[in-house]
């Protein structure tokens, strides 16, 4: 269900890359990604025209956590609830702020990762603006100028 890239993509990627050396493709013509400070956040770029904070864990993190001096067999439900428990705190201290700033919070569970996911539509007609956003991302939450 992946919606289509902007026709502004090419030069809304290349616009950020230039203003932003920090973001890397995980993939050709793919999401722009950069990691918003040490805190594990990353900020993402979608061709689609979406910027998104997100925060996770990898469920086998979890798992090795959670079955530390154990043999014990544990489901997956169970490993993908303890990492919604696990990363609560880090994204409960910015959802108030990102819910007020127009972004929508959803929780994103793979057979890898759970993450809590913030997004918000841009014009990627408007690099000024998507970049004011980008900046406003890296002070709030990663807290870099």
């Amino acid at each position: 269900m992946t919606e289509a890239a902007s026709p502004a993509w090419p030069q809304l990627c290349a616009s950020l890359t230039q203003t932003f050396p920090q973001f890397y493709e995980l993939e050709p013509e793919g999401p722009l990604m950069m990691d918003l400070g040490s805190d594990g956040w990353l900020l993402e770029v979608k061709p689609e025209g979406l910027v998104v904070c997100q925060y996770g864990v990898a469920l086998d993190e979890v798992m090795a956590l959670m079955s530390e001096g154990t043999a014990e067999d544990l489901g997956s439900d169970e490993v993908a609830k303890q990492a919604k428990y696990f990363i609560q705190p880090a994204v409960s201290k910015f959802r108030p702020l990102l819910l007020q700033s127009g972004f929508t919070e959803e929780t994103e569970i793979t057979d890898e990762f759970v993450a809590v996911t913030f997004a918000r539509a841009v014009d990627a007609e408007n690099p000024a603006k998507v970049q004011d956003l980008i900046r406003w991302c890296r002070r709030e939450i990663g807290g870099m100028a």
